[in-house]
């Protein structure tokens, strides 16, 4: 979950602003939405809201199996995450769904607030690429969050992973356009919906590597009419917020286009935002990372290396330059959610097959990695943002979509034991 942070990028536990919570009616599926409740008691009376369950604390006990350890998906300053299944043992009636559900540390750094903020967004909101809000308990002073099931975790978990297969170029393509399509929603309602923390952690994954935003906490309604922004208490993640924001606590549209290109460029180098454990100019991922972008021969270097032979460098040159226009230090040099949308469609090719994915082109072994220990203006267009990298004229080089996440741990774990045999050899 997102923390405060001050303007000289410290970070803090602020309280959270007061006006998180508003109307999303228009981007409802619904003709009529329901009206959206200013507070938990006013939620409690009004219980049943749209297609979101109002469950019992009781309930949610029996579908996580009284909370047992071993249900836990993850955990932060938010609370927990459990998985569980939600049947007709659990309410009569009810087809059976895999679920995860968040309970809220009532000790953490979000309150009510957030967690309203949630149940209001994600209730009336309805969209591929934004998470399903299955329901809710706001049981005495419990908070519960019942979501879709998303099999493949989050892509911090899935990017950052100590030993495992290397996540293919395409699927990292996909996934980066996934979760722009979900912005670019957002962005696009008729009252703009500001995400307000973008990050690996808060992209999930289903079993065929589809992305959706999860952890709507902190988003907050975008400027209406001729207000240029919203001005708000600075909140996010330090690394992926936006350094106008940061410094003025003036929200936009292009705040969310900087975290999705800091998002873009830790898929395309393979690190994290934010490292302690490289040297100290490398510590800053964008800081470091970004001057190079516009740079080919300095790019190559950089890039991933566990990905090579899975793309074309015109390719990674042209989602480089995006990337570097998404990071501009100009919010209006970045381009909005749509362009960039319509930019990363263009990178989409046929999907090959799930073996395609698990092999380098050149070669016959599955690749394997181990993390090392410790560790312009508002009318920017496509072509201009491609025609950096069509310019250089470079050639290139000899050349993966979607696989059942059942099939990829099977892959995966076959993967581990040969590394381990050849470390005993």
């Amino acid at each position: 979950m997102g923390v405060c942070m001050s303007k000289d990028s410290q970070l803090l536990q602020c309280p959270v602003d007061k006006a998180i919570v508003a109307s999303t009616a228009s981007t409802t599926v619904s003709n009529a939405p329901p009206l959206v409740p200013r507070d938990v008691e006013d939620l409690r009376q009004n219980a049943g809201n749209g297609d979101v369950h109002n469950f019992s604390y009781n309930e949610l006990r029996l579908a996580t199996r009284n909370f047992r350890p071993d249900q836990i998906l993850g955990e932060g300053g938010f609370g927990t995450v459990y998985k569980g299944v939600i049947d007709e043992n659990v309410r009569p009636g009810f087809r059976s769904t895999e679920v995860a559900v968040k309970e809220l540390n009532q000790e953490g750094f979000q309150g009510d607030r957030e967690w309203l903020a949630e149940v209001n967004y994600l209730g009336h909101l309805s969209h591929p690429n934004l998470v399903k809000l299955i329901g809710y308990c706001c049981e005495d002073k419990h908070r519960l969050l019942v979501y879709e099931y998303m099999a493949s975790g989050s892509l911090e978990k899935q990017l950052f992973r100590r030993v495992c297969l290397t996540m293919p170029w395409s699927t990292r393509m996909k996934i980066a356009l996934g979760a722009a399509k979900g912005l670019a929603f957002l962005h696009g309602a008729e009252r703009p919906i500001i995400y307000r923390d973008f990050k690996t952690s808060n992209i999930l994954l289903d079993v065929d590597y589809n992305a959706k935003l999860s952890d709507f906490g902190l988003a907050k309604d975008g400027p209406m009419g001729d207000q240029t922004h919203v001005s708000t208490r600075v909140m996010g993640t330090y690394g992926y917020a936006a350094p106008e924001y940061v410094m003025t606590g003036h929200l936009t549209a292009r705040s969310d286009v900087y975290g999705f290109g800091v998002v873009l460029l830790e898929m395309l180098i393979g690190r994290k935002a934010m490292d302690k454990s490289r040297p100290s100019h490398e510590h800053n991922l964008v800081e470091w990372a970004r001057p190079l972008l516009i740079h080919n021969k300095k790019l190559l270097k950089i890039l991933d290396p566990r990905m090579e032979g899975q793309y074309s460098i015109k390719t990674a040159q042209k989602v480089a330059n995006l990337a570097y226009q998404c990071l501009s230090q100009n919010p209006k040099g970045r381009p909005n959610m749509s362009q960039v949308v319509e930019i990363l469609a263009a990178f989409q090719e046929q999907p090959e097959t799930p073996e395609d994915m698990l092999f380098q082109s050149g070669g016959s072994c599955v690749t394997l990695y181990e993390v090392r220990e410790g560790k312009v203006d508002d009318s920017i267009d496509r072509k201009k943002i491609l025609s950096k990298s069509e310019s250089d004229g470079v050639t290139k080089t000899p050349g993966q979509e979607k696989i059942g996440g059942r099939e990829w741990q099977e892959q995966e774990r076959v993967a581990c034991y040969v590394l381990m045999f050849a470390r005993l050899r």
